[in-house]
């Protein structure tokens, strides 16, 4: 008789212990979640920008009247699953050249390319990290061109944009190619108010670079 009192006595009891942690157990577990999202992103950018520098480094012949860097783009965000690359995300093709200038070789900008599928649906255009066409009279090349390339950039020589990226390791004539992924990330529980603090935000944008 009393060992059945105590155990239902101690049932309820866990019950109500129970009811009291799982919230803190949720609270515990609502980043976890977020982080767990966020590293996958990454991972899938950082894999993207690889597989795309490779890609540009061995794709630089014209395909037709232009090089192939829109059909490269796009076969990389077909592949970022699970991330809509075509909603929130956005790819940078650069191509970068080892130029002699008065004995020192600088590494010039000479073709910037981005991909046009993704800018022109979801506007989401971060700024390259590499370097930003729209200076030195250079600009994004209208919608009838449907290359997505920076209009204006000069052919190596003194009046390149000249970048940081692998400074002083190029040789005079050597090419590189620098492939940049951006993606929109959204928290499902990013900036939750816990009620003795929020959870820490991640994003909004992530971002990964490559250099072949």
């Amino acid at each position: 008789m009393n060992t059945t009192l105590c155990g239902r006595a101690c049932a309820g009891l866990a019950t109500v212990e129970f009811a009291m942690v799982l919230p803190v157990l949720v609270l515990l577990a609502l980043p976890v979640v977020d982080f767990a999202r966020a590293i996958q992103a990454n991972l899938v950018l950082i894999n993207m920008a690889r597989e795309g520098a490779s890609l540009a480094s061995r794709s630089s012949l014209p395909v037709g009247e232009s090089p192939p860097y829109q059909q490269i783009m796009g076969s990389l965000a077909a592949t970022a699953v699970p991330l809509d690359m075509a909603r929130d995300g956005t790819i940078y093709v650069t191509k970068i050249q080892g130029y002699l200038d008065r004995g020192v070789v600088r590494n010039v900008v000479v073709e910037q390319y981005r991909w046009a599928q993704g800018w022109h649906r979801s506007a989401f255009a971060p700024d390259s990290a590499v370097w930003t066409c729209g200076s030195g009279g250079t600009g994004w090349a209208t919608v009838g061109a449907n290359d997505g390339s920076c209009a204006g950039i000069p052919s190596a020589g003194p009046a390149s944009p000249a970048v940081a990226v692998m400074n002083g390791q190029l040789a005079d004539g050597e090419v590189i190619y620098a492939v940049e992924g951006f993606y929109r990330f959204s928290m499902l529980f990013g900036g939750l108010d816990l009620g003795f603090g929020k959870l820490p935000a991640i994003g909004p944008t992530l971002e990964s670079i490559a250099i072949f």
